[in-house]
């Protein structure tokens, strides 16, 4: 699909299919046909397939040619199966518009035209547009940073609260919800770094760039939002751990608990085994089997023997 906008009363406006595409100021590549790679090709850009823009080297992910500067980052999206997933998007400044080439759904690209005139320097050209999209990634990934923050708080108030060595069923649902926070910190830092990288290169270029006076204050803003959310990614990668950590405490706990629930049991009918076992044995000079009342008084040792055990445990506080 092709989504195109044009600059209109500064707010972006979305082209209808029968508009010339030349007018817009930002194209919006999801998961290209060819027909729509060639009609983009018209304008000399050179739409990356999926299998380039994953690319590692940083030659294939930021470099410049035919005076368009093209820059891959990797943001957290959604796939065709509304699965969380991450996944490559590209980039391509030119002096007349912004084309992104992109094969999963990030959320920025659903809200960012209605918010275009609130977000960064506004959208009056391409620059401006890269610069604004930006932003409201960089606020995206702030937000979730912010929501695996609040998870990481339910599960830690869940852990460490009282009875929880007895919930070792609850507890491996926790050690799930930490999992899955902890994947969604670690593609949020990995979309950190690379977008980091790209407002960097970016920030190097803009002096070439009309109005580089308005958009140098906007990338060194970008470039402190970035660090920052990067020391707060740590901060959360940490915090998983930690979570991690204590979660597996609390249902190592559960399981000692089990095993010296039995331990315990088998010490405490240990001693009346060994009267059965001795009053089973058949020998012929056995005085308690004449008595009337042998059978009661082995019955009463080995109850009091299992009492006295199970008391001595009590008092030792091994219970």
């Amino acid at each position: 699909m092709m989504f195109a906008y044009r600059t209109r009363a500064g707010r972006l406006e979305r082209l209808a299919p029968g508009d010339d595409p030349a007018e817009a100021v930002w194209i919006d590549l999801f998961r290209p046909q060819p027909a729509q790679v060639e009609a983009v090709r018209a304008f000399g850009v050179e739409v990356p397939t999926l299998a380039e823009m994953e690319e590692i080297e940083l030659s294939a992910r930021l470099y410049r040619e035919n005076g368009l500067d093209y820059m891959t980052v990797v943001l957290p999206g959604m796939s065709e199966t509304k699965e969380a997933t991450t996944g490559p998007v590209t980039f391509v400044v030119g002096p007349e518009r912004l084309v992104t080439i992109r094969h999963h759904n990030p959320r920025p690209f659903e809200t960012y035209p209605d918010r275009a005139p609130k977000v960064g320097p506004g959208c009056a050209d391409p620059a401006q547009v890269f610069l604004s999209l930006m932003e409201e990634i960089v606020g995206r990934l702030a937000d979730l940073l912010e929501g695996a923050g609040r998870a990481l708080d339910a599960v830690a108030a869940q852990v460490y609260a009282e009875g929880t060595a007895a919930r070792a069923e609850a507890m491996q649902e926790t050690l799930r919800a930490v999992g899955r926070q902890g994947e969604q910190v670690s593609r949020v830092r990995l979309a950190l770094l690379t977008v980091e990288r790209a407002v960097s290169y970016y920030g190097q270029l803009i002096a070439e760039r009309p109005r580089a006076e308005v958009l140098k204050p906007v990338v060194k803003g970008l470039m402190r939002d970035l660090q920052a959310l990067e020391v707060h990614a740590d901060f959360l990668s940490s915090r998983v751990a930690l979570a991690t950590d204590a979660t597996l405490g609390m249902i190592n706990l559960a399981q000692a608990q089990t095993i010296k629930i039995f331990s315990v049991l088998a010490v405490v009918f240990l001693p009346p085994t060994v009267i059965a076992s001795a009053y089973g044995m058949n020998f012929e000079n056995m005085p308690e089997l004449g008595w009337e009342w042998g059978y009661p008084m082995a019955l009463g040792l080995m109850l009091a023997s299992a009492v006295g055990t199970y008391v001595y445990f009590k008092w030792k506080r091994w219970l």
